[in-house]
């Protein structure tokens, strides 16, 4: 299978260096620093106490190195997105030759809104039924170690899949996958494994990059869990309302989580939330903390906590602790507010949120 990655990073790494090993012929898109290390000694691997190169790999700064002519084949069966979610509209432009050709789109992101915004670029702009998109949600932490090699922190997870585009299959997806060493499993309706998959996102993110606050400490604060709870059960409610139920995802039981934030007291809920989600990570900060500290100008809250007040917006709900996450968030990514305002503060960042 000819499988083109777009947007290699961590998880692009992760997964295009295991489909190669398992004999698929893959070509990573990537900034020119990877694509450098990649060509000079292939896509590497930490796992199990060893790293392990994938040679048999091309590596390309540019999706437009790529596009056919009207006279050549499409180089690629499949394209996979692991770009953050607030790329996937430009990705989804350059790749758009290439799904005109055929190649289906599977969109491997965290948050909610990156295959909506894929399905509502290359459907507008492609020819009318040849936009065939799928999701994915891959529940494995991994790290960046130097430039063309990753580092895998952690082993319980694996890949959910499900289709986006009515009608279509996911079983080639998950062959692929599984003969590439990833548990898998299937999902009818794309949005239950992506909004389940936010549930595990948004604890202990936010508020971990607000404060610059490693989550295991964030949950040992009484109020900052009080503020967790609250989102969670927000974003719990939001689904109901949609009409989404929370699925087990590789490695996580979701729904047995969720009964958790309805039921149990703090005082039994807040060691195992500590041991799933921070032992879940590996130990590594969260992903909206990284982007705060590279001094990002863009921050995928807007698909985590946003998405959450969003929907919301739209079914006329409340849900005052995502927004307030998700605004104080944005207002130090933007630069309204000064990091340093909040950083160490938990007062200020429950005071915005009103606890």
């Amino acid at each position: 299978m000819r499988i083109l990655i777009v947007g290699a990073g961590a998880i692009g790494s992760l997964v295009g260096n295991r489909l190669a090993r398992a004999g698929n012929d893959v070509t990573l898109v990537g900034r020119p620093t990877y694509v450098d290390a990649v060509r000079e000694r292939g896509v590497g691997l930490e796992e199990g106490g060893q790293r392990n190169y994938a040679t048999n790999v091309r590596a390309v700064v540019n999706v437009s190195q790529l596009i056919p002519t009207p006279t050549t084949a499409s180089p690629c069966d499949v394209i996979v997105f692991t770009m953050k979610a607030y790329d996937t509209a430009e990705a989804a432009a350059q790749v758009l030759p290439l799904v005109r050709q055929g190649a289906p789109v599977l969109v491997m992101q965290n948050g909610v809104g990156g295959e909506e915004i894929a399905t509502r670029v290359l459907t507008r702009r492609a020819h009318a039924g040849q936009a065939t998109i799928f999701s994915a949600v891959i529940t494995l932490a991994v790290e960046v170690v130097e430039p063309g090699v990753v580092h895998l922190l952690t082993t319980r997870g694996g890949v959910g899949l499900a289709p986006v585009t009515p009608g279509r299959a996911v079983d080639f997806l998950a062959r692929i996958f599984r003969e590439a060493g990833f548990k898998v499993s299937a999902y009818s309706d794309h949005r239950a494994p992506k909004w389940s998959k936010l549930l595990l996102n948004i604890l202990g993110n936010a508020s971990a990059a607000i404060l610059g606050w490693p989550p295991d400490r964030v949950f040992a604060d009484p109020g900052l869990f009080a503020l967790e709870r609250t989102a969670f059960l927000e974003a719990l409610s939001v689904m109901r309302a949609m009409g989404v139920r929370p699925v087990s995802l590789p490695g996580y039981p979701v729904p047995l989580l969720a009964w958790g934030f309805r039921t149990l007291p703090d005082r039994l809920l807040r060691p195992i939330l500590r041991r799933i989600i921070a032992g879940g990570r590996g130990g590594k900060m969260p992903s909206l903390y990284l982007d705060l500290a590279r001094e990002r100008r863009r921050s995928e809250v807007e698909f985590l906590n946003g998405a959450v007040v969003r929907y919301a917006t739209e079914l006329g709900m409340d849900v005052p602790a995502n927004e307030a996450l998700y605004t104080t968030l944005m207002s130090i990514v933007e630069g309204e507010n000064h990091w340093e305002a909040y950083r160490d503060r938990p007062d200020e960042l429950l005071s915005a949120a009103g606890v």
